[in-house]
């Protein structure tokens, strides 16, 4: 008989730290991480996770300078701190705490991000996550466009007994549907859990599956400890899989059909071949990703 338990494959601590820029310090836990490597956790591509960092003030707010993408998403996520951004489609914002700014690159887009002038000038806790979601080779080439999801907009579901609360930014839970469009089926929520509080999530065995501690300590299906800005992998021997907060705790949860497709991933492009990685610089470098200034 199957088991429907989703069990976790791995813990994984958080790597030493690199900078982004000079405004993000993070940890890379994939594709860095030879546990999960380039296609264990796709369509997810890349997580970078700026945990709690308390930024002095500073009058030239810090972040990174214009970048091009092609061939995926970029979720961000602020948990603490405010993040500007704008791009080359004429796309600009601000996102707060508790909101997420999912762009897609598409065939071409140059971006630059950074703290938000105010916040820059005063300093404080900062915390973020940045994921990268591979797109399907037939969609790498889709017009680039933003979806700027505040957290009122998110779909929330809050146990009958007001100890979890779920934010659904996209995928389903228990019949509730986040506000997010995604190219292949992507789950992806923020769930903030009291002290006892227990929550249970089922996907496909199929589907890649990991969730990050944001906040707090948790324990998986009553066994496995998984301490602050930690990674959980999961296996593929089922389904169903329970939290149980240990303290009040902040998890974000991640599970995402897999593409299979072949990735060919260099600097901030992601496609197929190695062709297409040539093509993309040539198209960069030609000036056909557009304008925006530094």
């Amino acid at each position: 008989m199957e088991t429907r338990i989703k069990g976790v494959e791995a813990v994984l601590p958080p790597p030493p730290t690199h900078m982004v820029g000079d405004g993000f310090k993070v940890h890379n836990f994939f594709p860095s991480l030879s546990i999960i490597g380039d296609y264990g956790m796709s369509p997810f591509f890349l997580l970078d996770y700026n945990s709690k960092w308390i930024l002095p003030p500073s009058e030239r707010p810090r972040g990174v300078g214009v970048h091009p993408h092609r061939g995926i998403e970029t979720v961000t996520l602020a948990y603490h701190g405010r993040i500007a951004h704008h791009d080359s489609a004429g796309n600009s914002g601000v996102i707060g705490e508790g909101d997420v700014q999912w762009m897609t690159a598409g065939g071409a887009v140059l971006h630059k991000e950074y703290h938000e002038k105010e916040f820059s000038k005063t300093g404080g806790l900062f915390q973020m996550v940045q994921l990268w979601i591979n797109l399907p080779g037939k969609f790498k080439m889709t017009p680039a466009k933003y979806q700027a999801i505040e957290n009122a907009q998110m779909a929330k579901y809050i146990s009958e007994d007001g100890k979890s609360h779920i934010d659904l930014i996209a995928g389903e839970y228990k019949g509730l549907k986040g506000p997010a469009f995604s190219f292949s089926p992507v789950n992806l929520f923020n769930a903030r859990l009291k002290s006892g509080a227990v929550a249970d999530f089922s996907f496909s065995r199929d589907f890649n599956t990991a969730i990050l501690i944001i906040e707090g300590e948790i324990k998986v299906n009553g066994s496995q400890v998984v301490p602050a800005d930690h990674l959980a992998y999961f296996n593929h021997e089922g389904e169903e899989f329970l939290v149980e907060a240990l303290n009040d705790s902040i998890v974000l949860i991640m599970s995402g059909e897999p593409l299979n497709e072949p990735v060919a991933a260099y600097g901030p492009f992601v496609m197929n071949t190695d062709e297409e990685i040539r093509q993309t610089y040539n198209d960069y470098y030609s000036g056909k990703f557009g304008y925006l200034e530094d």
